[in-house]
């Protein structure tokens, strides 16, 4: 959709990390195609129900543990689905991280900035985070940087 641009105001790095994730008494394993400080773009062919809040799992590298968060679904692009967004046309469900508290919101930006200075570049982030201060864009940079509004 036109504009859909205009609406990102964090950095999204395109990276590949393993998610994790229950519906109903299934597990499913998909992957992201994107993250953000806000959120992410989960890649899959049956996205939860927009406003759906669930706990999932990033498998980011080199930490022990998964990252354990809570999302929720803000936008989908399903299957055979006219494309809301051209740099975006795999389907899945856009997610914005939902924080328990200051520190896991911390933590996880500290995060997320890692991988996205080893996923670009510290020169590239560097730029990049400078031009999307600058930039004016609305919504919190959710959901692979998608406020969900549409």
């Amino acid at each position: 959709m036109p504009g859909e641009q205009n609406r990102r105001n964090e950095v999204r790095a395109p990276i590949e990390l393993k998610v994790e994730y229950k519906r109903l008494n299934t597990f499913f394993y998909d992957y992201t195609r994107n993250i953000s400080k806000g959120g992410t773009f989960i890649k899959t062919d049956k996205p939860l129900p927009v406003g759906t809040r669930f706990l999932f799992k990033l498998t980011v590298p080199r930490l022990e543990d998964p990252l354990v968060l809570q999302g929720e679904v803000r936008w989908t692009q399903r299957p055979g689905e006219p494309v809301r967004d051209a740099s975006n046309a795999d389907p899945g469900m856009g997610i914005r991280f939902i924080y328990g508290d200051d520190n896991q919101r911390v933590d996880v930006e500290q995060t997320v900035e890692r991988m996205m200075v080893q996923s670009l570049g510290q020169l590239i982030y560097s730029q990049l985070c400078g031009e999307a201060k600058t930039s004016g864009g609305e919504g919190p940079g959710d959901g692979g940087g998608d406020d969900g509004d549409s």
